[in-house]
């Protein structure tokens, strides 16, 4: 059985996120080519994953098809394989569960992030939902499943229960606070996703599990939850700060801080070949 130190660290890029804009943070990779540089500095400072926001023409959040694949390619053309590609279907107030699917669907990701509370919410149409997931393990996509708060992995683990999500070892994101103005993450904001008697009495449900976090203690969320046996996703999506509070020139000075902690706590940093192979859910 692997041991604590034997499974790489993935550490995962947010370079952009849907909300913040250029105008407010100077250096905030929105273009195709923008995201190609960073994703290039990134994967040299030990990133596995590029989590991966587009924007439309106004700065807004996007889920347009063509606009992620002129995305991908220049990222494919920049980093080759160096660097798993998973984009968002994040709602963000503007797409329903349907139009989230039917993206999904079109572009044929090699991963996928899937809040279960937009894309599966109470008193949805399971039997699309169903479908859905059927098509996403049958065009192996990797899905990493967002969960906002303990309660989300209840919700979560009914749907593999019921097998609406077929299969058993899912990866999964905790997101430690929201979207507010002036929002600080915690480590502590973690206890209570690992602490989840779901997740204690149903381990297999779990393959592995990641974290976000927002503020300037992004950091020592990510290293709460690097010492704990799990993986991080970093960047200006969530945070701009460096641990001694100044403005981060870039995501790639994030990752090269995170790298350097996870190396102190005894763990190898994930390439992308592990990245992927610890991504794949058991289906």
């Amino acid at each position: 059985m692997s041991g604590y130190a034997d499974i790489p660290a993935i550490l995962a890029v947010a370079p952009n996120g849907a909300r913040k804009l250029p105008v407010d943070f100077p250096n905030l990779p929105i273009t195709p080519a923008d995201l190609a540089r960073e994703a290039r500095l990134c994967c040299d400072a030990g990133a596995s994953v590029i989590h991966l926001h587009v924007r439309d023409d106004n700065g807004g959040h996007s889920l347009d098809t063509g606009r992620y694949r002129e995305a991908i390619a220049e990222i494919r053309n920049t980093v080759g394989d160096d660097l798993l590609i998973q984009v968002t279907s994040e709602a963000v107030g503007i797409y329903n569960a349907e139009q989230q699917m039917a993206m999904v669907r079109e572009l044929v990701p090699e991963a996928v992030s899937l809040a279960i509370r937009e894309i599966a919410p109470e008193g949805g149409d399971e039997r699309a939902l169903a479908d859905f997931f059927a098509f996403t393990r049958d065009a192996d996509i990797r899905p990493q499943f967002i969960l906002y708060a303990p309660e989300d992995i209840s919700r979560f683990a009914d749907l593999v229960a019921r097998g609406i999500i077929p299969g058993a070892g899912f990866p999964l994101l905790y997101v430690l606070g929201r979207y507010t103005v002036g929002q600080k993450s915690s480590p502590v904001d973690l206890l209570g996703f690992v602490a989840s008697s779901v997740v204690r009495e149903q381990p297999a449900l779990v393959s592995n599990w990641m974290m976000c976090a927002f503020g300037q203690f992004e950091n020592a969320c990510a290293m709460a939850a690097v010492a704990l046996g799990g993986h991080a996703r970093i960047g200006f999506e969530n945070n701009i700060q460096m641990v001694n509070g100044e403005m981060a020139p870039n995501n790639a000075a994030l990752i090269d801080q995170a790298r350097k902690g996870v190396a102190m706590l005894g763990r190898k940093v994930a390439d992308a070949d592990m990245a992927r192979k610890l991504l794949r859910p058991v289906w």
